[in-house]
């Protein structure tokens, strides 16, 4: 089955035992496909792709066609998207002005749009351009993710809000970031089985935490090993073992506020397997 992920080291960690044999896969063989989180999402939107990571946001606009796993993706606390700045401004001066975002059908388009909708004048660019953009003035402002958290003061940017923490605070939930989709119609056996092997593989990494790191820095060489630690320490936590309940509740309320507001169409089928 086809199987898309990003080159970013959490990634990259979670699913180096599931890609390399390392774990058992109940006879399946993955052919993988390495791209931005943009990129994925704009595949699976096209029915490109069996089984994907994905932004949540992407979630409410294939909830039709895709299942949610419940192992290997992205939640938690402390880690979500970063508004950042080239000085301190009120984010009322904001609205109208031109923001860089990592993507349509981010979760950080999500959130921002949430936190306040006046927040309209969005500029889509790939992520790793937006500190850039931000620096050279071709934007107000931008929203950053992945391992631009731990470099933007190097940029000379400061940080606005954290949207992550807005959004614990106001809805009580972790912060779900991206998860791992599976093609419905490919059968609740299938789907069943290859959410037992992302476990494993989650399980495999967290026991042997060296044994990715030649996976890692394949795919992220412009990284320093130290801002790979972190990237993955702050990213992979035990919601990439399992949602649980906690995970499930995340999920659905940022659904719901997206459905509510009307940033995401409407759906009746469940998000997950029985």
């Amino acid at each position: 089955m086809s199987l898309g992920f990003s080159p970013c080291p959490n990634d990259t960690f979670i699913f180096n035992a599931l890609i390399h044999g390392l774990v058992a896969c109940g006879g399946y063989r993955f052919r993988e496909q390495l791209e931005d989180v943009e990129t994925l999402n704009r595949l699976v939107l096209a029915g490109a792709l069996d089984i994907s990571k994905i932004s949540y946001h992407l979630l409410g606009f294939i909830r039709d066609d895709y299942v949610l796993l419940r192992s290997g993706g992205a939640l938690g606390r402390g880690c979500g998207p970063l508004l950042v700045a080239r000085q301190p401004l009120p984010l009322e001066a904001l609205r109208g002005a031109p923001i860089a975002v990592p993507g349509r059908y981010t979760t950080a388009c999500l959130l921002l749009r949430l936190f306040d909708p006046a927040l309209d004048n969005l500029v889509f660019m790939p992520f790793h351009e937006i500190m850039g953009a931000v620096g050279r003035g071709e934007v107000a402002a931008g929203v950053i993710i992945h391992e631009s958290r731990f470099t933007f003061t190097s940029y000379g940017l400061t940080r606005l809000l954290d949207l992550g923490a807005w959004w614990e605070q106001d809805s009580g939930c972790p912060i779900p970031l991206g998860g791992i989709v599976m093609r419905r119609e490919l059968g609740t056996e299938a789907a069943a089985t290859v959410e037992r092997a992302l476990r494993a593989s989650v399980q495999y990494a967290f026991a042997h935490p060296d044994a990715a790191s030649g996976y890692v820095h394949a795919h992220s060489q412009e990284l320093s090993d130290e801002v790979c630690a972190a990237h993955i320490n702050l990213y992979v936590n035990p919601f990439s073992l399992a949602l649980g309940p906690e995970g499930e509740s995340a999920v659905a309320t940022l659904m719901e506020r997206a459905e509510r507001v009307g940033l995401i169409p409407t759906s009746t089928r469940n998000l997950f397997l029985p």
